[in-house]
């Protein structure tokens, strides 16, 4: 099973950047589809961007144009480029494998 570790979360202006990633051990991740999900406080984890072995990619329409995920297979990595950062993107940030393996997790808070 494939263990997971982020890391890059913080706090942030409205409008600045911040970089996440995603480190995976115990499993090579190249065939896996690597996600990104958030979770607010008193809301459920929803959706943000996931990327495909081939390098396809797909985001929640909330993210769309601000938000590139990335992937290092050499590195066994997954990262998640976010800019023009809005407070509604406060949350705990947490990486996902294949739909099964899911990481600790990593706070983003967004002031206004």
């Amino acid at each position: 099973q494939v263990q997971l570790v982020e890391s890059g979360g913080g706090l942030v202006q409205s409008g600045g950047s911040l970089r996440l990633s995603c480190a995976a051990s115990g499993s090579i991740i190249r065939l896996y589809v690597m996600g990104w999900y958030r979770q607010a406080p008193g809301k459920q984890r929803e959706f943000v961007a996931h990327i495909i072995s081939g390098g396809s990619t797909n985001y929640a329409d909330s993210v769309k144009g601000r938000f590139t995920i990335s992937r290092d297979n050499a590195k066994n990595t997954v990262s998640l480029q976010m800019n023009s950062l809005k407070p509604e993107d406060t949350a705990v940030y947490y990486c996902n494998a294949d739909g099964n393996s899911w990481g600790q997790g990593t706070q983003v808070t967004v002031s206004s």
